[in-house]
């Protein structure tokens, strides 16, 4: 039988997952990648001049700086998930009342979700991104708090999951990949990780 390459490759590497997301956790765990989860609080606060994929980056980044001593063959991934909107970076909603506006904005209309990921050793970093973009069709308000009442989305950029009730009856179109929008592009996940061991 034929092993998965990656896990292979991968086998003298501790993998250090800085992330308490369940589905970025689900995606290593599909990936066949062993990994530890390991959590350092940082405040997630960036330049207020930065747009786009440039806050993703700075704060994936930032994320990696609580780990400042890495030994030889460990390998640290920290990440950072936006929704960018109209010129504004949306994050993540603090109550009932902030997730309600978001999705009241993103109603209708097209978003860009952006992932960043920050792939640490003891000799390099390397960070690379994603842009999907997303087309929510009319939401009405029933839709939009029956949602926020019930899935309580206040973990997820943008107040919304796209694998959760609201995604599955109100995206009408995305553009790249889906992967992305849940949390990680599992594509670039695997090209780094290939490139930054080979």
């Amino acid at each position: 039988m034929t092993n998965n390459p990656l896990k292979v490759a991968l086998a003298p590497y501790r993998i250090i997952l800085a992330s308490g997301s369940p589905r970025r956790k689900q995606f290593f765990e599909e990936l066949g990648i062993n990994y530890e989860v390991i959590l350092k609080p940082v405040q997630e606060v960036y330049p207020q001049e930065l747009t786009g994929a440039a806050i993703a980056v700075y704060l994936a980044e930032l994320k990696s700086k609580g780990f400042p001593t890495l030994k030889e063959k460990e390998l640290l991934i920290t990440a950072d998930t936006i929704v960018w909107h109209n010129e504004t970076s949306l994050a993540k909603p603090a109550n009932t009342t902030e997730a309600v506006q978001m999705l009241q904005q993103l109603s209708n209309d097209w978003h860009e979700v952006i992932t960043a990921v920050c792939f640490t050793s003891r000799e390099n970093k390397r960070t690379v991104y994603a842009k999907t973009r997303v087309k929510f069709k009319l939401l009405s308000e029933e839709e939009i708090r029956f949602y926020v009442e019930t899935y309580q989305p206040f973990d997820k950029a943008g107040g919304y999951g796209i694998q959760d009730w609201l995604g599955i009856i109100g995206i009408e179109e995305i553009q790249g990949s889906y992967t992305n929008v849940v949390g990680l592009p599992t594509h670039l996940v695997y090209k780094t990780l290939k490139e930054m061991i080979d």
